[in-house]
């Protein structure tokens, strides 16, 4: 499989981090890609949508592939139990592969970043926040994350402090297995450059990525494998949450 538009990247730890050109690929994901992720190519109302969906796939096949010596056709996708609510929509997972492989997969415009790991990972990348709209998405934030906003006196400074933020907690829930299931307001993570926060048991790291996006990787250390996901890990989305926020904050389509 041509991986020409994948570089890696350096990544902490015992992490894997991949960015992809999703762009910059071809072919249709036809005989690789499996029936289920044929299906949501398909269901892209735009051809370069498509496109950068497929080839974000076909660039975790491969990388999968590679580290776990099969074919990238031949890996199989299961979902683990969400630890919200115990469903079979949680993390995304290989099946049969040893249990220390963990992935994560996120793309926005075109770009897509690609965790690997041998604890469980999250990995999140999006265009940046217009700076018009992050005062609109500070209910989502950790009260200190408000605060850091807050002390911001420019609206473009504060644009990329809550791009920061956003993409860390995306990296964190996905890594816990809860998504926006979890309230995003009741773990800090920071908003300021270079200075991510984690919560108990975890690693979230800033990544870097060209001009326009933001990007962040959080994975379990493995000294705390054993512990579980916050006690307080909810099935439900807080109410402060605004209905909008999946149109306010970049979009993009995870694995």
């Amino acid at each position: 499989m041509d991986l020409d538009h994948v570089r890696e990247l350096p990544a902490p730890g015992d992490v894997g981090l991949w960015l992809v050109r999703t762009d910059a690929g071809t072919g249709d994901g036809a005989g690789i890609l499996d029936a289920e992720e044929l299906r949501r190519a398909a269901s892209f109302a735009f051809d370069r949508h498509r496109l950068r969906y497929v080839n974000a796939h076909l660039a975790l096949r491969g990388i999968l592939a590679r580290h776990v010596g099969r074919a990238p056709a031949a890996l199989r996708f299961v979902r683990e139990r969400c630890p919200g609510c115990g469903a079979p929509h949680g993390r995304p997972a290989l099946a049969d592969a040893p249990p220390d492989v963990h992935f994560s997969l996120s793309h926005s415009g075109d770009l897509a970043l690609v965790a690997l790991a041998a604890t469980p990972v999250g990995a999140d990348v999006e265009e940046l926040t217009p700076a018009a709209t992050a005062d609109e998405l500070t209910s989502v934030l950790h009260p200190r994350e408000r605060a850091e906003l807050a002390a911001l006196s420019d609206p473009a400074e504060r644009g990329l402090a809550m791009s920061r933020a956003w993409v860390r907690k995306e990296a964190y829930l996905k890594g816990i297995g809860t998504g926006l299931s979890r309230a995003t307001d009741l773990d800090y993570v920071g908003t300021l450059p270079d200075a991510p926060g984690a919560p108990d048991g975890w690693s979230v790291r800033d990544v870097p990525v060209p001009q326009g996006y933001a990007a962040a990787v959080a994975y379990k250390v493995p000294s705390s494998v054993p512990s579980d996901v916050p006690s307080d890990v909810s099935s439900s989305v807080p109410s402060d949450v605004p209905s909008d926020v999946s149109s306010s904050v970049p979009s993009r389509v995870s694995n």
